[in-house]
């Protein structure tokens, strides 16, 4: 039977570690979190359980998950974020998966949990994502939403289930996350000599919305869906916002 190591980075995550670690127990034969000195209860919850804890200077999103892989003891790696945790239906289809002679690159969906809402348009779902690969052939770029990119031309199966994702419990955590994300993003663009035009500051915003919430219907997640929609157009003017602020001090 093939083995198959579990990756997860941590930051501060006491709220869902624990409910992550207990999803892949049945399918996990090695588990590597790699934590950036968390100062809440992370380290001790993830002592309770068989993991090989590393705690190592935080170097961005993809420097740290192609660190956290090469940790693993096999080179065939799931990798989760800490808040996301597999549905029985998808942990029971990678058990399966895990029974053949080899295992293979394999996506799944993944369900967003937004304020305790489930939310199922916005351009939120199905956020396929592929997670289960081989280490040798792939690799993270990107400084946000980092991507994973596969060397190989063998076909990606589209497993059944869920990952459930807890993204944010309050707005405000939504914010934050916002103004966070919005500055890397600023910064990757003018390292790239992208200019914030006026279409860019006022349209695109606006733009945003009416994607997100009536073509992609996030108007059918009620209350919730025109909270993400309208947080997501802040979001894109702000990156341009703060785009122009960088050009201004040049």
């Amino acid at each position: 039977m093939p083995q198959l190591s579990i990756v997860i980075i941590t930051f501060n995550e006491e709220k869902n570690i624990e409910r992550c670690l207990l999803s892949v127990q049945k399918i996990a034969d090695d588990i590597v979190v790699l934590d950036s000195f968390s100062t809440d209860a992370t380290a001790s919850i993830c002592n309770k359980y068989s993991v090989n804890f590393i705690q190592r200077k935080w170097e961005g999103y993809s420097a740290s998950k192609n660190f956290a892989n090469a940790q693993a003891k096999y080179d065939w790696v799931l990798s989760l974020d800490a808040d996301e945790t597999l549905s029985e239906t998808l942990a029971d289809a990678i058990r399966k998966l895990k029974q053949g002679e080899e295992l293979c690159t394999a996506k799944f969906n993944r369900l967003t949990n937004y304020c305790g809402k489930w939310i199922k348009h916005c351009g939120w779902y199905p956020d396929t994502k592929v997670r289960l690969f081989d280490r040798r052939t792939t690799h993270w770029e990107g400084i946000i939403h980092e991507q994973l990119i596969v060397n190989s031309n063998k076909p990606i199966l589209h497993l059944k289930g869920d990952c459930l994702h807890y993204s944010y419990y309050t707005i405000e955590q939504h914010y934050a996350q916002t103004e966070k994300f919005s500055s890397l993003a600023a910064q990757s663009l003018f390292e790239k000599g992208k200019k914030a035009t006026f279409i860019k500051l006022y349209i695109s915003p606006a733009v945003k919305f009416f994607t997100d919430y009536f073509i992609k219907l996030g108007i059918l997640d009620g209350g919730a869906g025109f909270t993400i929609c309208r947080i997501s157009a802040y979001t894109t003017f702000l990156k341009y916002k703060k785009l122009k602020l960088l050009h201004e001090k040049v």
